[in-house]
């Protein structure tokens, strides 16, 4: 029989306000995703985002990649 405590918990997205070099959970989570893959991005491994498009990326591929889409400053 399960109790409260043996319930599994579902990771749940966080909502991030990206500052420079830093960021603010706005909302508690346990992942951000990709802007450009769609990939789960843990918040203890993201590194890559863009303050001025607020978004996160999963590697420095898919920054540079939304960087070249956009033809300006990721």
């Amino acid at each position: 029989m399960m109790n409260r405590m043996d319930t599994p918990r579902v990771p749940n997205e966080a909502k991030i306000r990206y500052l420079d070099g830093d960021f603010q959970i706005l909302s508690a989570g346990d992942f951000v995703r990709c802007a450009v893959t769609g990939e789960v991005i843990p918040l203890d491994e993201l590194k890559y985002w863009s303050v001025s498009r607020q978004e996160a990326y999963v590697d420095v591929i898919a920054a540079n990649k939304r960087y070249e889409e956009s033809g300006r400053e990721a």
